[in-house]
């Protein structure tokens, strides 16, 4: 682990110490959003995976305005269409010295009235755990056994351990079965 990482994660912990959840009610939260922030992974096999469920996210959400972060230092622009989606890519201006998003770019994120913020990484990232950190009001999805309260307030365990495309899949259906119900 670097100096950096352990900066970071030295960070994180304490924001997490002081986050308060907002109460929220399943799953009348998830039926109406008007802006989700989905976080996108860092590897390019995972972005290539992400990129084939994202009609099923767009029509799941719609019409929620649909936001997709991507790592630092990942340029997806070029991977993912431009159409129907907003695609922020944050510059090292707008991180800290340890990969943290700085609270001028948090301010931009919050700026945009953010409801649900799903996690879509399937290994730990200090940036996208920062920024779930940061949005206590919206509905945080991510995968089960994974960074857990208080980053999510949904978690969702799959049966998949390994299969990236069926973790997804998992996901984005259980996420429909829960809208879906009463």
């Amino acid at each position: 682990m670097s100096i950096k990482d352990l900066i970071a994660q030295l960070a994180l912990r304490r924001s997490a110490r002081h986050m308060a959840s907002e109460q929220l009610a399943f799953p009348g939260s998830l039926k109406h959003p008007k802006h989700i922030l989905v976080c996108l992974p860092g590897g390019l096999r995972e972005l290539t995976l992400v990129k084939q469920f994202l009609p099923v996210i767009s029509d799941m959400f719609k019409p929620a305005d649909i936001a997709l972060l991507s790592a630092p230092g990942v340029r997806v622009n070029d991977i993912f269409p431009r159409k129907g989606f907003q695609i922020l890519s944050p510059t090292s201006d707008q991180l800290t010295w340890s990969g943290l998003p700085k609270k001028s770019y948090i301010k931009v994120l919050k700026d945009m009235k953010i409801d649900v913020v799903l996690d879509l990484n399937l290994q730990q990232s200090n940036f996208t755990s920062s920024i779930l950190l940061n949005f206590p009001e919206a509905v945080r999805i991510g995968r089960g056994n994974h960074l857990g309260r208080p980053y999510y307030n949904l978690e969702i365990k799959t049966k998949y351990l390994r299969d990236e495309r069926n973790i997804y899949k998992s996901l984005l259906e259980t996420i429909q079965l829960v809208r879906r119900s009463n």
